[in-house]
């Protein structure tokens, strides 16, 4: 099958994403969860695979969500977002809160089969494998407002108990987007055990709903960035600590568990 839009042989400009969701248990999100922050209305988590090119290269990506709802509002709470340029990383999280972390990803199309795979730390922490089927673009919304939230905040230098050098406030990131094309998928997903990326094991997979890549025109001009509020400081104290730069739980930067 065909994509709907020309491109220009060779091109890294103009790939979909590959957007796959599945259910899991709703007190595996509850638990994700900052105080302040609550589950969104479907305990699903949601994949997307990417390449696009940023500073001049191909960027390649995975980033894991679970709907979340934040001041009334219903939005993605980001867990992980895992890239392979290196620059971008560390940027990213001191300025705005976003939960970048270094990761090798492999994503193509060959034909109708489309794969998927994530690897850091030693360890593939996510496989797909499907097979193009047919067009839904007509399926579904086709301008959408999205909300994401991300986290910033900063410890207290010396790593004082419940000390702060920036409080933890929310960032929430708006977006609206109209759909170019959208095509179904029929393939698996596959979660695998890693102590560093613990989607099967903190987010199991119950049912997969969806698979599909997707391309979207984003309305850079709606984009906003924005402090939306704080968080009880105290409260998220046990929340501090992640496996790296990402939202899994973790003990002094590293996996929950020794290696």
């Amino acid at each position: 099958m065909a994509l709907p839009d020309p491109i220009t042989p060779g091109d890294y400009s103009n790939w979909p994403t590959l957007r796959v969701i599945y259910r899991t248990d709703p007190d595996r999100i509850a638990d994700l969860l900052p105080p302040g922050i609550t589950p969104g209305a479907e305990p699903h988590v949601h994949l997307h695979v990417y390449q696009v090119p940023i500073a001049g290269e191909p960027e390649f990506g995975v980033v894991i969500m679970v709907p979340a709802r934040y001041d009334g509002i219903e939005g993605l709470y980001n867990i992980g977002y895992g890239i392979d340029q290196e620059q971008a990383i560390f940027i990213s999280n001191e300025i705005n809160g976003q939960p970048k972390f270094p990761c090798t990803i492999k994503y193509f199309r060959i034909g109708n089969h489309v794969v998927a795979r994530a690897y850091h730390q030693g360890y593939t922490f996510l496989e797909f494998s499907g097979e193009v089927v047919a067009d839904i673009s007509a399926e579904g919304e086709q301008t959408w407002t999205e909300h994401q939230w991300w986290l910033k905040y900063s410890r207290a230098v010396g790593g004082t108990e419940k000390r702060y050098d920036f409080p933890p406030h929310v960032v929430k990131v708006s977006s609206t987007s109209s759909l170019v094309y959208r095509i179904q998928v029929d393939g698996d997903l596959v979660l695998r055990d890693s102590p560093w990326d613990p989607i099967a094991e903190l987010l199991p997979m119950r049912e997969q709903v969806a698979a599909h890549l997707q391309k979207s025109q984003m309305d850079y001009s709606t984009r906003s960035l924005t402090l939306a509020g704080a968080l009880d400081p105290d409260a998220f104290w046990p929340h501090t600590d992640t496996i790296g730069n990402s939202r899994w739980p973790g003990m002094n930067g590293g996996p929950r568990r020794r290696l």
